[in-house]
């Protein structure tokens, strides 16, 4: 009897061992494979032209609370002061001092004092493409409201982010720390997470998923293992010579973090007011489907379509730009 009992136990221990070793091997196969980078996006890679680069302010930092120095770019009003602020978040790829230079130097000439941030990961802050855990961009947000704080203690704060950083900048305004750092929040082109109905296949040739690696990282995390999250899983379709000023690719805890956590959990926990400005041309986006997705679980989101306007059009677009600039200086949190 001890014997059978001992060869049932030394039969299910092999079992088992080769169950976690299929495991193992298919998670390794996942993780292994190669990133594959998209195409050069030639409407994006575009956007860049006609730009008046002469009036970008210059890179300034402020130092996390683990060290790091992040970089941002500070735009004081022009003419006279609007008595509002902004905080600019740029969208993926990007830096304070790229194509959304165009809009955050026309809302700062309309009186509004506007900072726009280099997201950690990208431009001046930390490592190019990573982060050190999901959460780690609220964190610096926090920290450089604070920092900003110090020279304009009472100023109230609108909350802008483009494409992916409109993903982060709803994320940010579902927290409740922060939600008392800004009267208000304005999405451009949002992506609004995978599940959304506005979403092209791959946004329009913009990014290209690894999906085993991603499905091998979070079945890790399942089983408690958030070894590798170091690992890219995200590539952009950036010039291949842009290295310089763009990020090619997201490791995937960048890529988790830097975006909502799902349009229909954030948006019902949001306290102040939100607009989405869209644009009817968008490659990446399908804007007519922004009121329907949102209104089905927040009805008092403002959403805003412009005539003509493309992905990257929506921060660079004289007629896009007017519109927004415009709105950020004269709408509060009442939205009047």
């Amino acid at each position: 009897m001890a014997m059978r009992l001992l060869r049932g136990v030394l039969s299910g221990v092999k079992w088992a061992l080769c169950a976690v070793g299929g495991v193992a091997l298919i998670l390794t196969a996942m993780i292994a494979t190669p990133l594959q980078r998209p195409p050069e996006m030639r409407s994006v890679s575009d956007s860049t032209k006609g730009i008046d680069w002469s009036t970008l302010p210059p890179l300034e930092r402020f130092q996390a609370r683990d060290g790091t120095w992040i970089g941002y770019r500070h735009y004081a009003p022009i003419g006279p002061a609007a008595g509002r602020g902004a905080v600019f978040i740029h969208g993926s790829s990007g830096s304070s001092g790229t194509v959304n230079h165009a809009l955050t130097h026309a809302i700062a000439a309309r009186g509004v004092e506007t900072w726009a941030l280099d997201i950690r990961g990208h431009g001046g802050s930390g490592t190019r493409g990573d982060i050190g855990y999901v959460g780690q961009l609220e964190d610096d947000l926090v920290d450089f409201v604070a920092h900003l704080r110090q020279s304009a203690p009472d100023l109230p704060l609108t909350l802008i982010g483009h494409s992916a950083g409109a993903g982060f900048s709803l994320r940010v305004a579902a927290t409740a720390i922060m939600q008392d750092m800004f009267v208000r929040t304005v999405l451009l082109a949002p992506y609004l997470g995978y599940d959304a109905p506005t979403n092209r296949p791959n946004a329009g040739g913009w990014a290209s998923l690894d999906l085993p690696r991603f499905f091998g990282l979070t079945a890790l995390r399942r089983l408690g293992i958030d070894c590798c999250a170091q690992l890219p899983v995200l590539a952009l379709a950036v010039p291949a010579t842009s290295a310089k000023y763009l990020v090619a690719t997201y490791s995937d805890r960048l890529m988790r973090n830097f975006s909502t956590r799902g349009y229909r959990v954030d948006l019902p926990a949001t306290t102040r007011p939100v607009t989405i400005f869209g644009g009817a041309d968008d490659e990446m986006m399908i804007s007519d489907k922004y009121a329907e997705a949102v209104h089905a679980v927040k009805p008092s989101v403002d959403v805003r379509i412009i005539d003509g306007i493309n992905h990257m059009g929506i921060v660079t677009n004289p007629k896009a730009i007017s519109v927004i600039a415009d709105d950020v200086a004269t709408r509060g949190g009442g939205q009047s």
